[in-house]
């Protein structure tokens, strides 16, 4: 072999070499291959990106990294994830907006405790029983509304009821639970005819009306969609159920409970409101009239004030002509004033669970103080 030499070039004297041809097929740069190893719980997954040149030496979009673990479906191709049955059954739960219960539990409370303060005793049997049947009705129309906002299109990936949506539950699991609730509630209402002395037209004419209404908030007629049914929510979850469960325990109708039951159903609209203003722009969207969106944003604020401080004006003349007991709903002032500050800086986030959570305070703060008030104080008890 010939010797190397030439000044340290490393090639031999009077030879020039050449770079490679750009042109020639084989000579043309190679894909830079990047092979990585991930570990996910101890599994090894092996994923090959590469760079990739055109013949001209011109930068081409990668393909996707090739994987061995499971290809990801598109969100609209999306199949239903098995679950177990406690997840299952936590999900039937939150479909029934538990949040909300407030709305319905604290008008049976209201009625019974004017009910204690007028006759002077309690059936604890006939409260639980109006308990559950007032409840059962609230979480059916809950899951209607559930159904009827995913069949029409309303809800979507950003709502706040993803039951559907997500494909956690399947829309005949709603209907069926629907059935059930309903049901359910038929059965505690028809116990009541057995254990209260209200007549039975009397019993099923307010019963059967708050049922009707919870199914055509958003089913049938549809009051939701037609800027109604804030007037049905004010009606069903204040003096409708206030009135029934005072009559259930005396036994006959008045008008008594159906005064008393203005500030907490002013509090329980609250809620509706603080909801539809929220949604204001998909309901927009999807072709749906709310009051909220009839009014504004400017007076939709100033309802949900109205909504929320009027009560307080009430407990105020309450307390001051009547008996100092009725001031006790005054100590949520706090809360109401938090949640005005959250309304006008426009942050609706978990706004409707915090009015509900107002409405439950002051319909526990109200109880409390018509029945701790003396005897003969309060009018019309």
């Amino acid at each position: 072999m010939a010797a190397l030499s030439g000044a340290g070039s490393g090639r031999p004297c009077g030879c020039r070499r050449r770079g490679p041809d750009p042109e020639h097929p084989w000579l043309r740069p190679l894909p830079d291959w990047t092979r990585t190893m991930n570990s996910d719980n101890g599994v090894g997954n092996v994923s090959i990106n590469a760079e990739v040149f055109s013949g001209d030496g011109e930068h081409q979009e990668a393909p996707p990294p090739l994987t061995n673990g499971p290809a990801q479906l598109p969100s609209d191709l999306a199949v239903p994830l098995k679950v177990g049955w406690k997840q299952k059954c936590a999900t039937y739960v939150l479909a029934l907006r538990p949040w909300s219960f407030s709305a319905s539990l604290t008008p049976v409370a209201l009625g019974s405790a004017l009910a204690y303060r007028s006759e002077g005793t309690l059936d604890l049997v006939v409260f639980l029983m109006c308990a559950v049947a007032v409840l059962a009705v609230h979480g059916a129309g809950n899951l209607v509304n559930t159904y009827y906002d995913f069949s029409k299109g309303i809800d979507h990936k950003k709502s706040d009821d993803r039951t559907l949506v997500d494909r956690i539950l399947e829309p005949q699991d709603v209907v069926r639970f629907g059935v059930a609730l309903y049901t359910l509630g038929c059965v505690c209402a028809g116990s009541l005819h057995f254990l209260s002395k209200l007549r039975l037209e009397h019993m099923a004419l307010i019963y059967f009306g708050g049922l009707s209404s919870s199914f055509l908030y958003t089913g049938g007629i549809g009051f939701k969609y037609v800027a109604l049914g804030d007037l049905v929510i004010l009606i069903t979850f204040g003096p409708l159920a206030v009135m029934f469960a005072h009559a259930v325990q005396v036994g006959y109708l008045s008008v008594t409970p159906l005064l008393y039951a203005v500030p907490l159903a002013l509090s329980t609209e609250a809620i509706l409101h603080s909801n539809n203003t929220r949604d204001v722009e998909s309901d927009r969207q999807a072709g749906i009239v709310t009051l909220a969106f009839l009014v504004g944003p400017t007076l939709s604020y100033m309802l949900y004030n109205l909504l929320v401080f009027l009560p307080y004006v009430i407990f105020c003349i309450l307390a001051t002509r009547y008996t100092i007991t009725m001031a006790l709903p005054l100590l949520t002032v706090p809360l109401a004033f938090s949640l005005e500050r959250q309304f006008r800086s426009q942050n609706f986030t978990r706004l409707p669970q915090r009015t509900a959570k107002l409405n439950f305070f002051v319909g526990l703060f109200y109880v409390f103080g018509i029945v701790l008030a003396p005897p003969g104080t309060l009018p019309k008890l």
